[in-house]
């Protein structure tokens, strides 16, 4: 093949399996499981740690902790209002229960349970949901894109969104020990490794700058925090200055961070992998109004509709979730 036939070849189409593809770069640095071994590590050192999955150990990397401890783990099939229930009922004596599921389920399909078994009498249950947002390719049936909207409505609720393996190393240990109900969006599998460069310690209910920058200010939450932070760095190309405020903690939200660094004229984005309804775009913007900033915000989110199947790296390039789409956004908007 000559080298204008090969150059115009088309590129290889992506199978199937890329709907449950890694959201991870090629060649990035990943952990494997980081949930599981976390809570698996934590179980050792805390006897009242519980587990708990409605039948799917496996792909909430639950099953970690199943295998290590199966004598603390409660299987309890395809019955997740059951699950929330019965995690309920184990921390009314004292369990401090983890109850993973997918998000789609534990928010759309159980949340009456959460919010009055376990919300409004404040119990130590910890609700970790897979697939969060567009992490899967699978269609409507399995995209968690409104979970943050659902569950910032319902009052006691802690709810985290962590960015890396990193952060969800740090942040099971402090879920655990908060003496209330929590919500983590669990990045499960292979999970890309970044905040070890930033010297980032994860700090329940804070915000926290990654890096400065004098021209554009991201601020991110959950895997698109690793996205904002590779758009700042190939913004440098076009001599954009561009600062990424990552912001773990959805609920309660750290408005007094969110302020101060609202305090320019910066252009300002909100990264999220979520929908643009009722999440951390909504979020930003009402702190900014109720607290008189007056700001340019953009939002990258996920448009407030039923997103299609297909492949996941696809489909992040198609809704604007991509490295390139975020750079896009940012010089089309300066």
């Amino acid at each position: 093949m000559s080298t204008a036939a090969a150059q115009e070849a088309p590129r290889k189409r992506l199978t199937t399996s890329a709907m449950i593809a890694s959201f991870a770069d090629p060649g990035q640095r990943t952990a494997p499981a980081p949930f599981g071994h976390t809570l698996n590590r934590l179980a050792e050192e805390r006897p009242e740690i519980v587990g708990l999955s409605a039948d799917l150990a496996k792909y909430t990397d639950m099953h970690i902790f199943r295998d290590a401890n199966p004598d603390r783990f409660y299987q309890m099939g395809m019955a997740e209002q059951v699950m929330l229930g019965a995690a309920a009922g184990l921390a009314e004596v004292g369990l401090v229960p983890f109850a993973s599921t997918y998000s789609v389920f534990a928010t759309r399909r159980a949340y009456d349970f959460l919010c009055l078994d376990i919300a409004e009498p404040g119990l130590n249950v910890n609700v970790v949901g897979a697939l969060p947002g567009l992490t899967t390719g699978y269609g409507p049936s399995h995209q968690a894109t409104e979970d943050l909207a659902i569950l910032r409505a319902c009052p006691n609720l802690t709810i985290v969104d962590p960015c890396d393996s990193v952060e969800i190393e740090q942040a099971v240990p402090a879920l655990a020990a908060h003496p209330g109900p929590t919500y983590m969006r669990l990045l499960r599998g292979k999970v890309p490794t970044v905040l070890d460069e930033y010297d980032y310690r994860f700090e329940l209910g804070k915000a926290a700058e990654l890096r400065g920058g004098r021209d554009v200010l991201f601020i991110s939450t959950g895997l698109m925090t690793m996205r904002a932070l590779q758009a700042a760095q190939c913004l440098e190309a076009d001599h954009i200055d561009a600062a990424v405020l990552h912001v773990p903690t959805i609920k309660p939200l750290d408005t007094d961070t969110i302020l101060r660094q609202l305090q320019s004229d910066r252009l300002v984005v909100t990264c999220e992998n979520h929908t643009v309804v009722g999440g951390l775009s909504e979020a930003v913007a009402a702190t900014a109004g109720f607290g008189g900033a007056r700001a340019r915000i953009l939002s990258a989110a996920l448009p407030d509709e039923f997103l299609a199947a297909g492949a996941l790296p696809t489909l992040h390039d198609r809704y604007g979730l991509s490295t390139d789409a975020l750079c896009a956004r940012v010089k089309s908007a300066l």
